[in-house]
């Protein structure tokens, strides 16, 4: 579904579809520059790293961390520190969020996109998954039954999200099949991003982990029907959660069905939990040459780790 208006929406609890972001790119105009840094980054809505730990506490009946409002706001700020001052990795000129909150209880109510927009000074645009209210979630496989749920009657909602230090337009929500998990939608946001005179097509997708491989890979062939209609640069990043070998190599062996290709080895770990870690996040690229790539470690925002590749124009 497209939007059809590009404009900031009041409140942020008020629009059912995307949010537009006023914040002027800092790059409006410039020429078209020689490298870009793009990033993916599922943050978790920045309330920390200690998923299965902080699940086990919940149950026992300690919901850790105590004060949400202080913990999350700290968070952000590290995280802009991260995405700006290269020592994890170069200044980042695109990035992409998942499990980017607005407005919930278990984030003190922080708009997570919003605010790390701010602070670094780039665009955003904020697709909200639109979980149904008051309705019972459904029972998952225990092994994914750690993160804290966002409550029956909680206004707020989490979402995809895309930060630009450039203009962005044609900004497309799309809503991807799920049947695992009804009470989490999921989704992946679209736009046309243009750097100088240069225009790229950026897909930023959170995958469903409930799903079998099968599952998985049809949610992906709707984004890559969506990146098929464009026939220049395009970037398909996100968390595609490919918590086994099996989901890793084909969800590689699709993608590269495709035009696409990686820099990022199959099994290199970008989320780690209970001693485990495994390789959930993506950046994938066509008509593009990336010439550098990494996993910003160490990050103590999420679970996962953001990564990111450089690629020349």
């Amino acid at each position: 579904m497209a939007i059809n208006e590009k404009i900031p929406v009041p409140s942020f609890l008020d629009s059912p579809e995307i949010e537009f972001g006023a914040t002027v790119p800092r790059k409006t105009g410039v020429d078209t520059p020689s490298r870009l840094i793009i990033a993916s980054y599922n943050i978790r809505y920045a309330v920390g790293q200690f998923l299965i730990c902080s699940g086990l506490l919940r149950k026992a009946g300690f919901n850790l961390p105590g004060n949400r409002s202080q913990t999350v706001g700290k968070n952000i700020r590290l995280a802009a520190r991260a995405f700006s001052e290269g020592s994890r990795l170069p200044p980042v000129d695109i990035l992409s969020l998942q499990e980017a909150d607005k407005g919930t209880l278990r984030t003190g109510n922080h708009h997570v996109a919003s605010e790390l927009a701010e602070q670094l000074q780039m665009s955003w645009v904020h697709a909200p998954a639109g979980i149904p209210r008051g309705i019972e979630p459904k029972d998952r496989q225990w092994w994914l039954d750690f993160e804290e749920q966002i409550g029956l009657q909680d206004p707020g909602d989490t979402g995809v999200a895309l930060l630009s230090d450039f203009p962005m337009d044609d900004v497309t929500r799309i809503d991807l099949p799920w049947t695992e998990c009804p009470w989490r939608p999921r989704l992946s946001v679209g736009a046309s991003i243009k750097v100088g005179s240069e225009t790229i097509r950026i897909f930023n997708s959170h995958i469903d982990p409930h799903s079998a491989a099968d599952g998985q890979l049809e949610q992906l062939e709707v984004v890559l029907d969506h990146a098929g209609k464009f026939a220049g640069p395009t970037v398909v990043l996100g968390d595609f959660n490919t918590l086994s070998r099996r989901k890793c190599t084909e969800t590689r062996r699709l993608l590269e069905s495709r035009g696409y290709t990686t820099p990022f080895p199959t099994g290199t770990p970008t989320w780690r939990g209970g001693g485990l870690r495994l390789h959930a996040d993506w950046i994938f690229v066509c008509n593009l040459d990336v010439t550098r790539w990494g996993v910003a470690r160490p990050l103590s925002v999420s679970d996962h780790w953001p990564i990111w590749v450089e690629v020349a124009l």
